[in-house]
């Protein structure tokens, strides 16, 4: 037997850009104390088992953080620019428009040059 696929609602994905989001409060892996960084966001679908996957929308204050991932994340920038750099590694530049892929066990910073607004899907 085979898990039925989930509904998406296509009209929020295409308005992704636009929809109102709900407050998240402050970023948790944030690293300065002298700025304050906020979320909001949107979950558009999570699973109904423990596996933790979901999608939605997030959107975060400028600042830096440092992230270690639980998950694998991807991600599609639909505004904002950001620098991500893992751990001994080198950094690169993700801006709208860009798709991004951090697997599990990813670790490393990231910078939010301003307000960055994200399409996701942790698994």
């Amino acid at each position: 037997m085979t898990d039925a696929p989930p509904v998406i609602d296509t009209a929020l994905l295409a308005a992704a850009a636009t929809a109102e989001l709900e407050d998240w409060g402050p970023l948790e892996e944030a690293t300065s104390a002298d700025i304050p960084m906020s979320t909001r966001g949107l979950t558009i679908w999570s699973a109904a088992d423990d596996s933790g996957a979901s999608t939605g929308i997030w959107e975060c204050t400028a600042g830096p953080s440092y992230w270690v991932q639980d998950e694998t994340e991807v991600i599609y920038v639909l505004s904002g620019k950001l620098t991500v750099t893992p751990d001994g590694g080198s950094p690169t530049d993700i801006g709208p428009g860009d798709v991004a892929v951090f697997p599990r066990g990813w670790a490393g910073t990231w910078q939010l040059h301003e307000t960055v607004r994200k399409v996701y899907v942790i698994f």
